[in-house]
C-alpha cells in the first residue's frame, strides 16, 4: 500500500473527521487526519506539529481510521487550513478598524460627512463574505472532539447560534439601507449606537491572541505585551470618545470639560476634539491628572468617577501581568542567588574550608548556566523512544569511539544510549573519589580530567585524559573500590553510565561480554607503569591472561609447556568439563586449608586469577601461582568444589 508524503511525515494521526452516519445522515468518506492539521508553510504538508491546537485532540477510546486520501470533501474549508488562517488574520485587522470607527462615529457625528462611511461599507462587505464562508467551515464537535464536515450539520449549528444573529446585525449597512428607503442620509444618535454592534467582532482579536500565546513560533513575552498595549489603547479611545459625546450633547457647551478651554469646539475640526479627548483619557488613565482638563458638569463628574474606578482594575491588570512577565524572566536568576546564599550560610555555619566552598559555588553556578542543556530536565517528560533517539543522535559516535565498546553491535549500542546521562562538571571538581564504591563510570565528551593517587595529605597526578577517554571503568569491571581520584582540569561534559545497567546488558550475551573483556585487557596492557603499580593484582592478572591467550591461540606452545603442565586431549577426554559460557569470573586462590591462616610461604592474601574452563587447568594454574600442586579444592566453609559452574565472582578457593 502506497503512502503519501504528508502521511509519511506525521508521526501519529491527531485528528479524525466525522462524516454523516449511514442511517441518519447518509454516506460520507472519512478523511485522513493529516488534512485537518494547520499547515504553516504549505497547504499540502504539515510544517510544524506544534501548530496543532490542543483542543483538537481525539477523545479517549476513539478509533482513528486512516486512509491514503488526505484530500477534504468538496466545498469544505478546514479550520486549520493555511489559507483560511490568512483570511482570519485579514478580518482581525479589519476588526481593529471597526472598533475604532464605531466609537469615533458615535462621538463625532460630523465624521459621517467624510470618507469613513464608504470605508465602513467596504469593511462590512468582507464580513458579509465571512458569514457566507462560515457555512462551509468544518467545526469541532466538543462532545466527541471530532471534526464535522457535513454541510447540513454545519449550517444547522451556525443558524442556531447567537454568533449568526450578531454577525448579521453587526454587518448590515443600516445607514445605507435607511438612505435607500427614505432618500435621506442616516444621522443621529440612533445610528451611532447601532454602529456599536460592530464591537461584537472584537471576539476575533481575543481568539487570535489566545492562539498566539500558545504558538511556539512567537515570543510569549512580546505577544503578551502587545496584547496589554492593545487593551490599553482601546480603553483610552473608548473613554475619550464617551467623554466627548457627553460634552457634545450637553445643553450648555461652555460648561463642559472641553468647552471651558475651546468654546467653539463644535465648529472646530473633529481631529482637534479627538486630540483633546485622547489627551484627557491618557492623563486620567495614568493617574497623572494635571488639572488643565477636568470635569465641569454633573454628567462629566459622574462618568469620571466610574472611569477612575475602572482604571484601578485596569491598572492592576496591566501591572500584574507585566510584573508576572518580568518576574518569570528573572526567576532562574533569583533561584540561583537563593541557592548561593544557602551554600554560603551552610559553609559559614559548619566552618568548611575555602576550597570546598568554592567547589560548591562553582557547581551551583554551572548547574544554572547549563540548565537548558541538562538532559534529565529537558527529556524527563518525553517518551522513552524519543529520549533514546535523542541520546543516540547526540552521543552514539562518542560511545562507539570509546575503547571499551569497540566492535559493539548496533543493538547493544542503542540499548546503552537509552540509559546514559550527560552531565557538566566545573574545573577542579572531583568526578570520582578514591576508594568510593563503583556505582558509575564515565566517558569524557569535552574538557579534560586528571587521574590522581592520594597518599595521605599528598596527591600525585598519574595521567591526564581528554575527550573520548573513559574513567571509573576499572573499579566497575573489577568490582573493587575506585583506585584513583578523577578531577576535572577545565569545564567538562561527561556521559555517565550506571554500573548495574551496564552489567545487565552485558551479561545477557556471552559474546558481547568477551568482547568487552578483550577490549578491557588490551587497554590495561597499554597503561603506564605508574598506574599499574597502584593496582596490586593487575600484574598477576595480565600475566595470567597472557598465559591463557598463548594456550588458546597456540602461538607459543613450547613456552607455555615450560610454565604450565597441560593434559593432552586423549589423556583427559573423559575428565575435562565442557567449556563454560558467560562473563569470565575472577576468583582468589590460596595454597592452604581455610582454617590454617598463614602458610609457610607467607601466602595469606591469595592470588586473583580468571577462572579456567576445567578443574585440571585450575590445578595447573594454582601450581604455577602458589608453587605447589594440590588435589583438593574447598570453599571458606569447607565445602568441596566439584564443578566450576557453581562458583561466583570473587569467591575464595583453598587448594591443597
Amino acid at each position: 500500500m502506497s503512502m503519501t508524503t504528508s502521511e509519511a511525515r506525521s508521526p501519529v494521526p491527531l485528528l479524525l473527521r466525522r462524516g454523516r452516519s449511514s442511517t441518519a445522515l447518509g454516506t460520507s468518506e472519512e478523511r485522513s487526519p493529516l488534512s485537518l492539521l494547520f499547515r504553516r508553510r504549505s497547504s499540502k504538508d504539515v510544517g510544524n506539529i506544534t501548530s496543532v491546537s490542543s483542543s483538537l485532540l481525539p477523545a479517549f477510546g476513539t478509533v482513528i481510521e486512516n486512509d491514503n486520501n488526505p484530500s477534504s470533501k468538496s466545498f469544505i474549508v478546514l479550520p486549520y487550513d493555511r489559507r483560511y488562517r490568512l483570511w482570519e488574520l485579514l478580518l482581525v485587522i479589519l476588526v481593529g478598524y471597526s472598533a475604532w470607527a464605531s466609537l469615533f462615529e458615535l462621538a463625532f457625528e460630523k465624521a459621517a460627512d467624510g470618507a469613513i462611511p464608504t470605508i465602513d461599507l467596504v469593511v462590512d462587505f468582507f464580513f458579509a463574505v465571512d458569514i457566507v464562508l462560515t457555512f462551509f467551515v468544518a467545526y469541532l464537535d466538543t462532545s466527541t472532539y471530532l471534526i464535522v464536515d457535513d454541510h447540513k450539520l454545519i449550517a444547522r449549528r451556525y443558524l442556531k447560534s447567537v454568533a449568526f444573529v450578531m454577525d448579521v446585525l453587526s454587518t448590515l449597512p443600516i445607514q445605507f439601507i435607511y438612505k435607500a428607503i427614505t432618500g435621506n442620509i442616516g444621522r443621529g444618535q440612533a445610528f451611532g449606537f447601532l454602529n456599536l454592534l460592530r464591537l461584537w467582532r472584537l471576539r476575533r482579536v481575543a481568539e487570535l491572541f489566545k492562539r498566539l500565546e500558545k504558538d511556539t513560533l512567537f515570543n510569549y513575552f512580546v505577544v503578551r505585551v502587545i496584547k496589554l498595549l492593545c487593551v490599553s489603547i482601546f480603553w483610552v479611545h473608548t473613554a475619550g470618545c464617551i467623554l466627548f459625546w457627553i460634552a457634545y450633547h450637553y445643553p450648555r457647551p461652555v460648561d463642559t470639560w472641553i468647552g471651558s478651554q475651546v468654546e467653539d469646539f463644535k465648529e472646530r475640526s473633529i481631529w482637534l476634539g479627538y486630540t483633546y479627548s485622547m489627551y484627557w483619557s491618557i492623563v486620567t488613565l495614568t493617574t497623572v491628572g494635571y488639572g488643565d482638563l477636568h470635569a465641569v458638569n454633573t454628567r462629566e463628574k459622574t462618568f469620571n468617577m466610574f472611569y477612575m474606578l475602572f482604571n484601578i482594575g485596569l491598572a492592576a491588570y496591566i501591572i500584574g501581568n507585566m510584573t508576572n512577565l518580568v518576574v518569570h524572566s528573572a526567576l532562574r536568576t533569583f533561584t540561583m542567588r537563593s541557592a548561593i546564599n544557602h551554600i554560603l550560610r551552610y559553609t559559614n555555619k559548619n566552618k568548611l574550608p575555602d576550597m570546598m566552598r568554592e567547589q560548591m559555588l562553582a557547581h551551583v553556578q554551572l548547574k544554572f548556566k547549563t540548565a537548558e542543556l541538562k538532559q534529565e530536565e529537558v527529556l524527563q517528560d518525553l517518551p522513552k523512544a524519543i529520549r533514546s533517539s535523542i541520546n543516540e543522535h547526540l552521543f552514539r559516535s562518542v560511545i562507539e569511539n570509546a575503547y571499551l565498546f569497540k566492535g559493539f553491535p548496533d543493538g547493544l549500542i542503542i540499548q546503552l544510549v537509552s540509559h546514559i546521562k550527560a552531565e557538566y562538571f566545573p574545573p577542579k571538581m572531583e568526578i570520582i573519589l578514591q576508594n568510593e564504591i563503583p556505582t558509575d563510570f564515565y566517558i569524557i565528551v569535552s574538557g579534560g580530567v586528571e587521574i590522581i593517587r592520594s597518599k595521605g595529605a599528598s596527591e600525585q597526578v598519574l595521567a591526564k585524559l581528554g575527550p573520548g577517554d573513559m574513567v571509573g571503568e576499572i573499579g566497575v569491571v573489577f568490582n573493587i573500590p575506585q583506585p584513583f581520584t578523577v578531577r576535572t582540569r577545565r569545564l567538562s561534559q561527561v556521559i555517565r553510565i550506571s554500573h548495574h545497567k551496564f552489567k545487565e546488558m552485558v551479561q545477557s550475551d556471552a559474546d558481547d561480554a568477551k568482547m568487552i573483556i578483550t577490549n578491557f585487557m588490551a587497554y590495561l596492557k597499554e597503561l603506564n607503569d605508574e598506574l599499574k603499580k597502584e593496582i596490586p593484582f593487575l600484574r598477576d592478572l595480565l600475566a595470567n591472561a597472557d598465559a591463557q591467550e598463548m594456550v588458546q591461540t597456540g602461538e607459543s606452545q613450547q613456552s607455555y609447556n615450560e610454565e604450565m603442565v597441560t593434559f593432552s586431549k586423549d589423556e583427559n577426554e573423559n575428565k575435562q568439563e565442557p567449556k563454560r559460557e558467560g562473563v569470565p569470573k575472577r576468583v582468589i586462590i590460596h595454597g592452604h586449608p581455610p582454617n590454617q591462616g598463614n602458610n609457610k610461604n607467607g601466602d595469606s592474601s591469595g592470588r586473583l586469577i580468571i577462572l579456567p574452563d576445567s578443574l585440571p587447568l585450575l590445578f595447573d594454574l594454582a601450581e604455577k601461582k602458589l608453587g605447589k600442586r594440590g588435589s583438593t579444592i574447598v570453599m571458606v566453609d569447607g565445602a568441596h568444589v566439584e564443578q566450576l559452574d557453581v562458583l561466583r565472582e570473587n569467591d575464595h578457593l583453598y587448594i591443597f
